[in-house]
């Protein structure tokens, strides 16, 4: 079993931070006129900040997806980004940025923490009321 050493919270900031430099890399590594390279790119870059605003954890908005859900999302994202250029057969003209950012977001998800850090305060009611009839 792996060490979970990445928190929730540096988890989220890489999130949208490497979700931000999906949409930017067609431009930043010239391979916005190789349409299959680009379009997964920019589609998995707009699912990690979609699914970044929908976790329940400290980077979330809405909080409808449970960490570990969106841990298992980065997972297969991060193997689809790695494979993508021999799959869709743009490899011979560019990989090493899917190849990254999928390795990225396969280690990302296995070593970040998948529970919350904070334990949850149940409130307790020590006062109890006898209803008499």
């Amino acid at each position: 079993m792996t060490a979970r050493i990445i928190s929730r919270p540096v988890h989220a900031v890489l999130d949208y931070l490497s979700g931000i430099a999906m949409i930017a890399s067609p431009w930043i590594f010239g391979f916005v006129g190789i349409a299959f390279a680009r379009n997964i790119m920019l589609v998995v870059g707009i699912i990690v900040i979609l699914m970044s605003l929908f976790t329940n954890y400290e980077g979330g908005v809405s909080k409808k997806i449970a960490m570990s859900t969106h841990l298992w999302g980065d997972l297969f994202m991060g193997i689809f980004l790695v494979a993508s250029p021999w799959l869709f057969f743009f490899a011979k003209t560019v990989y090493i940025p899917h190849v990254a950012f999928g390795m990225l977001s396969i280690v990302a998800s296995l070593l970040t923490v998948n529970s919350s850090q904070i334990k949850r305060h149940i409130p307790i009611n020590f006062v109890y009321r006898r209803h008499r009839d």
